[in-house]
């Protein structure tokens, strides 16, 4: 004889159900309660902070109305830069009625840009040794080529922008300048390092600077 399905009354639960349910509500609120001591909420919603570093503690002292970091890496993109960064300065004048000084702009110059952050005198005195390195078209140039007319880099200067110079490559450089001159890589290097333009901070490393920046508020700016 067949024994006839069991029909639950509206509103009824099987035991069966109802003890699965059961099981599973426990369960559910057990790991809650684990994931809750373990993760506490406020730990869920913030974010590691980056740290400091005295060296680049010079950027903390920029204007912070409104900030923007430029890197150059070449003789090339440095003079696009120059074209940027005194547009920010221009753009936030006219369209937007900022002030200058309450604009913060950074100029990092490495790899081949780098010896634009160097001043006149160690362009006279080194000039052959950079332009060969930077492929310039002037083989002798005895004054820095960033700044010679229109939008110049101590035209930028003047106006509050800084300029992030790599030791990286201020270190090749001196090299290069020690081979043509026959002075020592570690003296030229020293003197380099003493005769930037105006603005200019001698940084670990240019593409770190470019990463500190953003870290302290700066908006990366692209200078393809």
């Amino acid at each position: 004889m067949t024994t006839p399905p069991r029909v639950s009354l509206p509103g009824q639960v099987e035991p069966a159900r109802r003890h699965f349910l059961t099981r599973f509500g426990i369960a559910s609120a057990s790991l809650g309660a684990i994931v809750g001591s373990v993760i506490p909420a406020h730990a869920q919603s913030t974010s590691p902070s980056p740290r400091r570093h005295a060296v680049d503690d010079w950027m903390d002292a920029l204007p912070s109305a409104h900030r923007m970091v430029f890197d150059a890496i070449s003789a090339t993109g440095a003079d696009d830069v120059r074209h940027y960064a005194s547009n920010v300065f221009l753009a936030n004048r006219t369209g937007y009625d900022v002030d200058s000084r309450d604009v913060g702009v950074i100029v990092v110059l490495r790899h081949n840009a780098t010896p634009l952050g160097y001043n006149d005198a160690m362009w006279a005195k080194y000039g052959s040794a950079f332009a060969e390195e930077m492929k310039l078209a002037d083989k002798a140039p005895s004054k820095n080529p960033a700044n010679g007319e229109g939008e110049t880099l101590d035209g930028l200067s003047r106006q509050g922008g800084h300029f992030a110079v790599c030791a990286m490559a201020t270190r090749r450089f001196a090299g290069i300048a020690a081979g043509k001159s026959g002075g020592t890589a570690d003296a030229i290097f020293e003197e380099l390092g003493k005769n930037l333009i105006a603005n200019a901070h001698l940084t670990p490393a240019g593409i770190v600077a470019v990463g500190r920046a953003q870290e302290r508020g700066f908006a990366f700016g692209y200078a393809g």
